[in-house]
């Protein structure tokens, strides 16, 4: 499958009111940059704007852009899409809330990996201004190893 006819839907479950991606700007099998448009459909919205809290979540749909591909590349565009976020290690948020059509660009990059363990670093920005950084673990089992 060639790249550029990827879909986020290939990469990720995710479907509906919890696919919080609205573009892929980079990707390969290690890093991927995406850009996510603040709606009042996203969680933890409270009737005025969305709480940054939701910001790990854009970094675990991010990181499982890459991971996504890299899975593909193994294991064919059919092969199951889940992956389970284990751990976050560090969220440091540098606002409390998110504006409605704000637009965040996150970049998601696997800092360790061993066999289907992942230490991920995430940074989001709006424009030029980083709003977030989020450490997260996350783990896919091969087809061999996933569960009945």
């Amino acid at each position: 499958m060639p790249l550029n006819s990827l879909k986020i839907e290939d990469l990720l479950p995710h479907r509906s009111g919890m696919l919080l991606l609205n573009t892929i700007l980079e990707v390969d099998p290690k890093v991927a940059v995406t850009e996510a448009v603040v709606n009042e459909d996203w969680p933890l919205f409270n009737g005025r704007d969305v709480e940054a809290l939701v910001l790990i979540e854009v970094a675990a749909q991010t990181a499982g852009i890459c991971n996504g591909l890299a899975r593909i590349q193994k294991y064919g565009p059919g092969s199951d899409q889940k992956s389970w976020l284990v751990g976050i290690k560090q969220a440091r948020f540098f606002v409390d809330a998110l504006a409605l059509k704000d637009r965040i660009l996150m970049r998601a990059e696997n800092s360790f990996e061993y066999e289907g363990y992942r230490q991920i670093i995430g940074t989001a920005r709006i424009g030029s201004t980083v709003i977030a950084e989020i450490g997260l673990q996350a783990i896919q089992a091969d087809d061999d190893h996933l569960p009945e």
